[in-house]
């Protein structure tokens, strides 16, 4: 006979937080928000710690390299979409670890033979506005001189001008040597002035660029998730398929962690990877798995050597499994569940695999929620679609802009691999997304650190200054239907106000 478990299954807009004591302490600024991203052994630190509890999903239409640059500057970490080609996929890898390393390596090189019009070529392909010129125009060649955009005036310059014309050369340059520490390379740049600060060998072979916007974005953005070069951290999706191929581009391509891609994770091809992964890697390629939505999911995965853990199946905007196949699980139940299945690993084992919140976010406090109830971060689509950031387009329907969001289940994500079921058919037999718009919020940052205002304000009057005390001190309660309507506004003639701008996440 089927398993059948008690009680009904329920959402996170079915719970409310008590609240409980809160101390003169309990300010949002005192809050931190830090939260380990993959496993580690009693009495160590994880070897990757986010600075908010939040990454973004991975989805065509969520995670391309500029979320990844935006989250990371927040203290988040997005997950590049796996359902793209290798080279792709690491390329932009590539590009997000190379954005911002302190000491950069020019992908932007020019020869004193270059036309201005080659130059403004490149300008608008990288969008790099500062460019060393090298004898022979690679990244490491004799350094003769620097292209910026004062350098030339597009509207009046031929375009067929040289480059060796108009550049600044080398004898007019302010460079360093290689042994150059960061800090001695910013204090020459306030002290001169400069934009950018090239470092170059005994042989004036150029080495690598500093840049201004690089310590200003760091004074900017204090908490920057960044790796041990000073680089932005960044994740990519891989699936049950090619990850013999897909994981060492990605891992060349310095990706920080790695995450599986799928819609049901309690399954021998999971096991499969996660057995390649350490057998090759060891413990040096960090790995989530999922997505499950029960203890034994949960602890088949932990015993697999996942370094987290996605719960949800059916909990996202545009997911329509459980509607397809009637599989899934309430994200408020499926994330109790497994939670107190971590707990529970950790005293047995030692070892605390963190739990990823995967779907089931419609409004800010959802978060607050599900950090109650035990999640260590979110992953989060629709929430991230909405912003400047992701990699779609800006549209007008309506006489609103909105975004473009589709899930990686629908027709035009193609992603079959996420819907695997093993054997030699390959395509999607039936969709399990949808195609849609979300309303168009602005700037990430501005929206992230307003959500983030609202977890940090609830925690304190949770008397909690800490996620992991917030657990401990969290008093959830179930709602009934009457209660949801008395907790908005109601029997008044709303003004037209602005005060709900984002009422929803």
């Amino acid at each position: 006979m089927a398993t059948f478990f008690e009680g009904e299954s329920h959402t996170f807009s079915e719970y409310l937080l008590v609240p409980g004591y809160s101390s003169a302490q309990c300010t949002p600024d005192n809050v931190s928000l830090k939260t380990p991203l993959v496993r580690y052994k009693r009495g160590e630190e994880p070897s990757i710690t986010l600075n908010i509890p939040m990454v973004s999903a991975i989805m065509q239409s969520v995670s391309g390299p500029r979320m990844a640059v935006a989250l990371a500057q927040q203290g988040g970490m997005s997950f590049i979409y796996g359902s793209q080609t290798i080279e792709s996929e690491a390329a932009m890898v590539a590009e997000v670890k190379s954005y911002k390393a302190g000491f950069v390596e020019s992908d932007s090189t020019l020869t004193p033979d270059m036309t201005l019009q080659q130059v403004m070529d490149l300008k608008e392909q990288t969008g790099h506005s500062c460019m060393p010129v090298t004898d022979d125009g690679s990244s490491h060649g004799k350094l003769l001189g620097i292209v910026t955009s004062r350098d030339y005036r597009p509207s009046r310059d031929d375009r067929s001008k040289l480059v060796g014309e108009f550049m600044t050369p080398f004898e007019k340059l302010i460079c360093a040597p290689e042994d150059t520490t960061l800090k001695t390379a910013n204090d020459i740049i306030w002290e001169h002035k400069l934009n950018q600060l090239p470092i170059v060998d005994k042989d004036q072979h150029l080495v690598s660029l500093v840049f201004r916007k690089d310590y200003d974005s760091h004074k900017s953005n204090p908490s920057e998730l960044l790796d041990e070069h000073k680089r932005y951290m960044v994740g990519a999706g891989i699936n049950t398929r090619d990850y013999a191929e897909r994981v060492p581009a990605l891992v060349a391509a310095g990706a920080d962690a790695l995450c599986i891609d799928s819609s049901e994770g309690f399954t021998e091809w999971q096991k499969l990877t996660l057995d390649w992964i350490r057998e090759h890697y060891g413990d040096s390629v960090k790995v989530g798995a999922g997505n499950v939505v029960d203890a034994d999911g949960f602890r088949f995965l932990a015993d697999c050597g996942a370094d987290f853990v996605k719960v949800g199946i059916g909990g996202g905007s545009i997911c329509i499994t459980r509607e397809q196949k009637g599989i899934g699980r309430g994200q408020a139940s499926a994330l109790i569940d497994v939670c107190r299945a971590r707990d529970e690993y950790f005293k047995e084992t030692g070892v605390y695999v963190p739990v990823c919140s995967d779907g089931g976010i419609v409004y800010d406090y959802h978060m607050t929620l599900a950090l109650a109830m035990g999640a260590d971060f979110m992953m989060l689509g629709r929430y991230f679609a909405r912003f400047d950031e992701s990699p779609t387009r800006r549209v007008n329907v309506n006489g609103s802009y909105m975004k473009e969001y589709w899930g990686e289940g629908s027709a035009r994500a193609r992603n079959w691999q996420r819907y695997d079921l093993g054997g030699k058919k390959k395509g999607l037999s039936f969709v399990e997304g949808v195609d849609s718009y979300v309303p168009y919020a602005g700037p990430l940052k501005d929206n992230v650190e307003a959500s983030l205002l609202k977890v940090r304000s609830t925690m304190c009057n949770c008397g909690a200054l800490t996620l992991p005390e917030l657990r401990d001190k969290a008093k959830l309660t179930l709602v009934s239907a009457t209660s949801l309507v008395e907790g908005g506004a109601h029997d008044v003639v709303l003004r037209e106000t602005d005060h709900d701008i984002n009422f929803r996440s």
